[in-house]
């Protein structure tokens, strides 16, 4: 994935059912700035040269966090999905990562549903939590 992606991703993620964007990480120059930490870690699937598959990962040196893994609907049910995820399982393996976490809103059954699938556990031994530093607009799909 690169920042000349983003027309391409942010089109897909916007009109993807049950993701959760909001208005400054998720905007290009958000995503630049993630994409400059984190080099090796994001994978865009492309069909005839048009994105139907994204996945962001990225790291802290100590774990591995995946965000905005998306597929077009009409592509779903290929095995799309998974081989993002064994990217950037891989990607992150390679740089030392051996613990990778991700959040998925709890309506979001199809997500859910598949990360299941890949091997990940729902951890009820913690609570998440999070503070904003500044005001953003939250986006709903």
């Amino acid at each position: 994935m690169t920042v000349e992606d983003f027309d391409g991703i942010y089109d897909l993620w916007i009109n993807t059912k049950g993701m959760g964007l909001n208005s400054s990480d998720d905007t290009k120059d958000g995503i630049t700035r993630f994409l400059k930490r984190n080099p090796t870690t994001n994978f865009v699937a492309c069909d005839n040269g048009k994105i139907v598959g994204t996945i962001l990962s990225g790291h802290d040196g100590r774990r591995g966090y995946i965000y905005h893994t998306a597929v077009l609907e009409a592509y779903r049910n290929r095995g799309i999905a998974r081989k993002l995820v064994d990217c950037v399982i891989d990607a992150l393996d390679k740089e030392g990562i051996n613990k990778a976490a991700l959040v998925v809103f709890e309506r979001n059954n199809l997500g859910n549903e598949f990360w299941e699938k890949m091997g990940f556990t729902v951890r009820t031994d913690i609570v998440y939590r999070n503070k904003n530093i500044h005001e953003f607009k939250r986006i709903d799909t």
